[in-house]
């Protein structure tokens, strides 16, 4: 009785003194605060554990000593940029564009995102056609192959790309590839054994140094990114797995987003797979010019942004970015999104928009991946209903598209989910487009989706089972630290 007594004591000691670091330490978001007092206060010592693997902050220093130095042409074509936007100088392409200056300087400043318009863009919404084409130009590649997967699998698709990868490798192409430790955590090194012996490079992105336990979760490279000798790039939602070709049968068709871009906007994407590489890698890329090959002919008109956050930063980049998408809507917004767990910014601006005239849409998942993110999802959809938006269940398979379009003018295509997770855990990407003609046809693809959707209604909303009010409610709760 003596020994349990002492037991409890020892835990109760250590809750206390985990919950006076979240209260006065770490100054975190006071919501998350509270759902850690929570976890600690209802799961005595498991919800220790919980925060070791879940709750630990990233020490930035590391991550912005990395970035110092760095791809010094581009900071001065940004800052030569930035002040033609100040002075009003900038031109755009498409006239309608013209009002969306405000966006593009904030997304200068806030993350250095050059803007280019020479980008020819094909958009992919199924996983056959895009890996047809991404397959077909890494076969093609002459110089390089660079490639950067939150989930990289070992099945049928992923064997393919490897010995694909490993095939260019021997022909003497430098092939770098980046997957992340957690995503990819049913990975074995021994799977990539092949390519490293062709002269290929793979390393994995936050590698814990305790076998089968990795405790930094929260801090995960959830970026999709390939670029083929640096003029052909790929990024949005599908990852490297059968299931992204429908192939699991718990979630059957697999409904998703990709870009491949060509342009210099391919530039921005290299840049950023330099510095995830060489924060991840123990031998570093050196910058280049090899890496960023002329393009004297432009290959399209289409203008982007590559607008990159993470908890190496405060600024959470690509949520402002929506924000200001919101904020801008004089017309509709469609929305998106796999995971919608919004904080209090982006739940009033989605609300305020649909009060204010604004045609509002969200489109969520019909059926879970992941159970308690599908309830907490659903536990915000009576506020926007309430409000006025218009909320859709996909229900042909799983949707993981992450994609907004506002007014058929600006779109944003790429990896962050409309949570929290993504805007401050997860390192992201998304394309921002400047473009009509793109909003449009990402529009189209909306309203098709519609047809594979139910409506949910006010009255179906707010007639739900007890029990399953229960459960939103409570992972509700715990929605910051989802």
């Amino acid at each position: 009785m003596l020994l349990l007594e002492q037991i409890v004591a020892v835990i109760t000691i250590g809750n206390l003194i985990l919950a006076a670091v979240l209260i006065f330490m770490e100054r975190r978001n006071i919501a998350a605060t509270w759902a850690w007092l929570m976890v600690l206060l209802f799961l005595p010592g498991i919800g220790f554990l919980l925060y070791l693997i879940f709750g630990q902050r990233l020490s930035k220093k590391k991550l912005y000593r990395l970035r110092q130095g760095e791809f010094s042409h581009f900071r001065a074509a940004v800052d030569k940029q930035k002040k033609l936007l100040e002075q009003g100088e900038l031109q755009v392409n498409d006239p309608e564009m013209k009002r969306h200056r405000d966006m593009i300087f904030m997304n200068v400043v806030s993350d250095g995102a050059y803007y280019t318009q020479d980008n020819a863009v094909q958009v992919f919404a199924e996983g056959h056609s895009l890996f047809d084409l991404m397959f077909r130009q890494i076969e093609e590649a002459k110089e390089h192959v660079h490639l950067l997967y939150y989930i990289f699998n070992d099945d049928e698709l992923g064997t393919r790309l490897l010995e694909l990868l490993t095939k260019k490798a021997r022909e003497g192409v430098e092939v770098r590839l980046l997957y992340d430790a957690v995503g990819s955590a049913g990975v074995s090194s021994r799977f990539f054994r092949p390519l490293v012996e062709a002269g290929g490079e793979v390393v994995s992105f936050f590698p814990s140094s305790i076998p089968f336990l990795n405790f930094r979760v929260n801090f995960r490279n959830h970026r999709k990114l390939t670029i083929i000798d640096g003029k052909s790039g790929y990024i949005g939602g599908f990852n490297i797995g059968d299931e992204y070709l429908g192939k699991d049968k718990k979630l059957g068709y697999w409904r998703d987003t990709h870009l491949q871009i060509e342009g210099k906007a391919v530039y921005m994407l290299q840049a950023r797979f330099f510095l995830d590489w060489n924060l991840s890698a123990p031998k570093r890329m050196q910058e280049s010019f090899d890496y960023f090959p002329e393009m004297p002919e432009p290959k399209g008109t289409i203008g982007c942004q590559i607008v990159s956050s993470g908890p190496n930063s405060e600024k959470q980049q690509i949520k402002h970015a929506f924000l200001k998408m919101i904020y801008k809507a004089r017309h509709k917004i469609y929305l998106q999104t796999p995971y919608f767990i919004p904080d209090d910014s982006m739940l009033t601006a989605l609300k305020m928009a649909a009060m204010s005239g604004v045609d509002v849409r969200v489109m969520v998942p019909g059926r879970p991946d992941h159970l308690m993110v599908f309830w907490a999802t659903h536990s915000y959809l009576g506020e926007l209903l309430k409000s006025g938006v218009r909320c859709y269940l996909y229900e042909k398979g799983f949707m993981h598209a992450k994609t907004m379009v506002v007014d058929t003018q600006l779109s944003s295509v790429g990896t962050a989910n409309v949570d929290i997770r993504s805007f401050k855990l997860n390192f992201e990407t998304n394309v921002f487009l400047y473009d009509s003609q793109m909003a449009r046809q990402l529009e189209e693809l909306f309203v098709a989706d519609l047809a594979d959707c139910r409506e949910m209604t006010v009255e179906e909303y707010f007639n739900r089972p007890l029990r399953t009010r229960m459960q939103e409610s409570l992972t509700r709760l715990l929605s910051p630290i989802l």
